[in-house]
């Protein structure tokens, strides 16, 4: 241990309570600064992951087409000059098939679906409800979500062998008091089809579960009365986060407007950025206490131990060996409460994790969700570092300024 570590560790054993109090506020600055992003990530994680589930990653849905305008060329000449002069989107897909074996060949595609989408109304033995259907090819569209995991009553093989099948949302289901095997009526632009119940399916999110109806696509084509095209098509990428640089690039080679999951979703996902950054920035006050807290401890030992100071300088010790002294005595308190404080986040992110909260509406949970990640470890250190030392290096500073002589002769300001 040098000199310097050792009259810091001295000094600071004379201060027992007020030390205590500023690694008390460490601690809990670091712990609670962990366990709330870990919180508020853990949510946005599950969001995300139930809306790549749904949605995949990437839609294709409208075509661009460049619209031109016409200028004469010349006073008196019956030559024309056409001119770019914008862009509008035909609703819908027109070649699917052409469109997914283009896509298939990039390297980031896991799996492309086309997806046929109209409102409907159905009809139960009990009520009516509005509703849409989506026509999809039932093994594509499973490798572009989570559909299989999602079913809670029947079975998609059932849906596989029959034609006249459907996979129905849950809260839709019980809207209309159906259950797996029951039959229904669809209505759509003048044309009724009748429909069973081959699964039903739960994703969490509610806006799906009460709407969405999956048929066959031969089915819903001849329901919608649309032989050919796509709604859109639906894309999974192996490295969902690589998702608008994706998009991009097939905008540009398809001509067709391409969504990423980052700008449908950009709304849900600013109030969670929104909601992570106000949670840290409210626990941070615990690091400002501490803080505070090492500036009033330093300040008064500085005050107490003037004579020793004079004395380390007549033997001497330099005014950095001062500062060092004093900076020492902040970083042990650091150490200590940033050692600890991530402990206390770590115990107390597993017992959040594990608290009853049932929630159904953007996802379906029964518990907390908590995300696991080093970067709020780091987060909350390093921000306890930034604090804390600033606030030591005043105090710290201002005892190297002291001169044994003005200490003996009691001017030492």
């Amino acid at each position: 241990m040098s000199p310097n570590l050792r009259i810091a560790y001295r000094f600071l054993t004379a201060k027992k309570r007020a030390m205590l109090m500023s690694l008390s506020c460490t601690i809990l600055g670091v712990g609670l600064f962990i366990v709330t992003q870990a919180t508020t990530s853990g949510f946005e994680a599950f969001f995300i992951e139930t809306i790549l589930g749904i949605n995949g990653a990437i839609r294709i849905e409208d075509k661009i087409q460049d619209t031109m305008r016409s200028m004469e060329a010349a006073s008196g000449s019956d030559f024309q000059v056409r001119q770019r002069e914008g862009q509008k989107y035909i609703e819908g897909v027109e070649e699917p098939q052409q469109i997914i074996s283009v896509v298939s060949e990039f390297a980031n595609v896991r799996g492309a679906s086309a997806v046929l989408r109209g409102n409907v109304q159905l009809t139960s033995s009990f009520t009516t409800k509005d509703a849409q259907v989506f026509g999809i090819n039932l093994e594509d569209h499973l490798r572009v979500s989570n559909l299989a995991e999602k079913i809670t009553n029947g079975s998609l093989d059932e849906f596989r062998g029959s034609p006249s099948g459907a996979l129905v949302g849950r809260v839709l289901a019980d809207y209309l008091q159906l259950g797996v095997g029951e039959s229904f009526v669809v209505f759509s632009r003048g044309e009724s089809r009748r429909f069973h119940v081959s699964a039903i399916y739960e994703t969490g999110y509610r806006d799906v579960d009460k709407a969405n109806v999956y048929l066959h696509l031969s089915e819903a084509r001849s329901l919608l009365r649309k032989p050919t095209g796509a709604t859109f098509i639906q894309i999974s990428l192996y490295d969902s986060n690589r998702a608008p640089g994706e998009a991009a690039h097939l905008e540009e080679v398809l001509h067709y407007s391409v969504k990423p999951w980052q700008v449908r979703e950009q709304t849900w996902l600013t109030a969670f950025r929104a909601l992570r950054i106000s949670s840290a920035i409210t626990v941070t006050v615990f690091t400002l206490i501490a803080s505070l807290a090492m500036f009033n401890t330093l300040a008064m030992i500085v005050l107490e131990k003037t004579k020793d100071i004079a004395i380390l300088r007549s033997m001497g010790y330099e005014r950095r060996d001062i500062t060092q002294i004093f900076m020492w005595q902040a970083g042990i308190v650091l150490a200590i409460g940033a050692a600890l404080g991530a402990l206390f986040g770590a115990g107390v992110t597993w017992a959040v994790g594990r608290v009853p909260l049932p929630i159904n509406g953007i996802f379906k949970t029964e518990t907390f969700v908590v995300a696991w990640s080093a970067r709020h470890y780091v987060e909350a250190v390093a921000t306890a570092i930034v604090m804390v030392m600033v606030a030591s290096l005043v105090p710290a500073r201002r005892a190297a300024r002291l001169e044994p002589g003005d200490i003996i002769r009691g001017t030492a300001q």
